[in-house]
């Protein structure tokens, strides 16, 4: 059994503007962000956490920094944000004047449609993210890890594993910085067990 704290980063400039499409875009956190991370390890403080792993943008390493306590955080390329394509550093209602097409593709079917129209399709994503959950599991078997990464790709890999169509993703609202818990079994089926929590 693999236990996970998964986190979503803490709020960066572009979630306080209007939720713009941070995707690649590498910023900081805010001060709010950095104060939401904080939090966390308040919360968490008395929690044994045997590793912890982040996406490499410093959005999430900083949350990952800050929420652990400043344990050594290992990066990870396959927790990065979705490729957003053309919506990048636009608001919904800034790329849906543009061209709202994409939209309606992109919510029909993410698992093949290319978020923003060249980025990244959710079945490229979910693959990667399963594949280094698959890979965390098997170097923590039996121990708690910290993941922190980011609303796009946490909320497309849960749904993937909770059997839900990708076009259902949006329905989880994954808060900055609050605390997500789930467990992986030895077949790899996950259970999900807080979400948007204070604590696990």
């Amino acid at each position: 059994m693999l236990k996970v704290i998964l986190l979503r980063h803490g709020e960066t400039a572009y979630n306080a503007d209007g939720n713009r499409y941070c995707g690649r875009t590498d910023i900081g956190l805010t001060e709010k962000g950095t104060a939401q991370a904080g939090k966390v390890f308040e919360a968490l403080k008395d929690v044994t956490v045997d590793a912890v792993y982040s996406s490499p943008l410093q959005r999430a390493c900083k949350t990952a920094a800050i929420a652990s306590g400043n344990q050594a955080v290992v990066t990870d390329e396959r927790l990065i944000e979705a490729d957003f394509g053309l919506w990048e550093g636009k608001t919904k209602e800034e790329f849906n004047a543009e061209d709202p097409s994409l939209w309606d593709a992109w919510m029909n079917d993410p698992e093949a449609a290319r978020a923003g129209g060249t980025g990244e399709t959710g079945g490229e994503i979910v693959r990667r993210v399963n594949d280094f959950f698959e890979e965390l599991h098997r170097k923590h078997n039996g121990q708690l890890v910290m993941v922190v990464a980011h609303n796009g790709i946490n909320r497309l890999y849960l749904a993937s594993k909770l059997g839900m169509p990708l076009s259902n993703y949006r329905r989880f609202d994954m808060e900055n910085s609050a605390v997500s818990y789930f467990e992986l079994d030895d077949k790899n089926v996950l259970t999900l067990k807080k979400l948007n929590a204070t604590s696990i």
